[in-house]
């Protein structure tokens, strides 16, 4: 348990960089799809979208993912205490979906086949915001 607050620490660390780009690449699909006409500007983008997803994303999801389960590992009595993990493990999931989800976008925007709107892509947008919501109050207030 010595070892337990500086994996939490790590864990928050790493789910703030995870949520950045989860927050971020959808806002850069929304220009993408609002400029396909405008080759330059999609070069440069489609170059951004990479990088964001591969060498902030998917690191800092695998961090998130593997300090999280070391903390229920360290610690399993967390689910004799109360239904608040369980909301916040569910809420996570549906985050891990939706960056899998994001990976799927940004391959068919590589190819110039997503054929999603920009308009599309502000309103998923805000699935992590909600997420994110809901899994801050689990873990912070703890509420049921």
């Amino acid at each position: 348990m010595e070892y337990y607050l500086w994996i939490k620490a790590f864990h928050v660390m790493s789910v703030i960089s995870w949520m950045a780009m989860l927050f971020y690449l959808p806002r850069l699909f929304v220009y993408h799809a609002e400029h396909r006409d405008n080759r330059g500007f999609v070069e440069v983008v489609k170059i951004q979208e990479r990088k964001l997803y591969y060498f902030i994303g998917v690191p800092a999801f695998w961090a998130s993912l593997l300090s999280g389960v070391a903390m229920i590992a360290l610690s399993p009595e967390l689910f004799k205490t109360g239904m608040w993990l369980h909301i916040k493990l569910t809420a996570a999931f549906l985050l891990i979906l939706y960056h899998f989800s994001l990976g799927h976008f940004l391959r068919r925007f590589e190819r110039d086949e997503c054929t999603k709107s920009g308009k599309f892509f502000r309103i998923y947008n805000e699935v992590p915001t909600i997420l994110m919501i809901i899994i801050v109050i689990m873990a912070v207030v703890k509420p049921i």
